[in-house]
C-alpha cells in the first residue's frame, strides 16, 4: 500500500511541474486497475469523507415541514420542497442547471418517491440520487459530513479520477485526503491492492506524477 510520505512526494512533484495559472488549480487523484472483468458489472459508487478540506462541497436538501425548516436553520446551500420539485418537473432545462449547481442531494424519506419520479432520470446518471434522511435525523451532522466529502464513481471502467483538494492546501493534508480515498477504493476492489495498477496525482492543467504499483519493490 502506498504511504502518505510517498503521496507527499508525488504531490510535490505534481505542483512543481505545473505552470502558474490565474486560477486556483485542483489536485486530482487518478487510479488505474488491473485483473478486473468490467463485463461483470464492476462499479464503485462511494461517498468518501475527506479529513482535510478547503472548499466545502455544496449540499441541497429536499424536504417539507419541520425538516425543511431545520435544513434552512442549518444553512444548507439550498432547501427545496414539493412545490419547487413540481416546477422542475415541467422544465428539464432548468432542472439540469439546478442539479449541476450541487455536489450532493439529501432528501426526506417521505418524499423520496416524488424526487425519484420528478428528477430521478437526471440525478441517476450523474450519480447524484439523494441520500435518504430519516425523520428527526440530525441535519447539522448530515450537512457537516457531506460538506467534507466527495463522490468516487467507477462504472465499467478500469480507471477513476477525482479531485481531493487544491494547490493552496498543505502537501501533508492533501496526502491524508488522497490516502483516505485510496483506502476506500481498495476496500471495494475484488482483490484489494492487487487490483491497483497505477496511482497518479496531477494539478488541473499539469502533468501527472506517477507511482507505478510496485510499491514493495521500489520502497522496501
Amino acid at each position: 500500500m502506498i504511504t502518505e510520505s510517498q503521496l507527499v512526494d508525488m504531490i510535490k512533484a505534481a505542483k512543481a511541474s505545473a505552470k502558474p495559472k490565474k486560477f486556483k488549480q485542483s489536485i486530482e487523484l487518478i487510479m488505474s486497475f488491473k485483473d478486473i472483468d468490467v463485463k461483470k458489472g464492476f462499479a464503485i459508487n462511494e461517498v468518501v469523507q475527506l479529513p482535510k478540506t478547503s472548499s466545502p462541497a455544496t449540499v441541497c436538501i429536499i424536504a417539507t415541514g419541520d425538516m425543511n425548516q431545520k435544513a434552512k436553520a442549518a444553512k444548507a446551500d439550498s432547501v427545496i420542497g414539493t412545490e419547487e420539485l413540481e416546477k422542475f418537473g415541467t422544465n428539464k432545462r432548468e432542472s439540469r442547471k439546478f442539479i449541476n449547481k450541487y455536489d450532493f442531494f439529501l432528501a426526506d424519506t417521505k418524499i423520496m418517491p416524488v424526487v425519484g419520479k420528478v428528477l430521478g432520470q437526471l440525478l441517476g446518471p450523474r450519480g447524484k440520487m439523494p441520500v435518504p434522511v430519516p425523520y428527526d435525523a440530525p441535519i447539522e451532522s448530515f450537512l457537516q459530513r457531506f460538506r467534507s466529502s466527495i463522490k468516487v464513481r467507477v462504472r465499467s471502467s478500469l480507471s477513476l479520477s477525482c479531485k481531493f483538494g487544491d494547490e493552496s492546501m498543505d502537501d501533508a493534508d492533501l496526502a491524508i485526503n488522497a490516502h483516505a480515498i485510496i483506502n476506500a477504493v481498495e476496500k471495494k476492489l475484488p482483490n484489494g491492492e492487487k487490483n491497483i495498477r497505477r496511482i497518479m496525482i496531477k494539478t488541473t492543467m499539469g502533468k501527472p506524477a506517477k507511482q507505478i504499483q510496485e510499491v514493495k519493490k521500489k520502497f522496501a
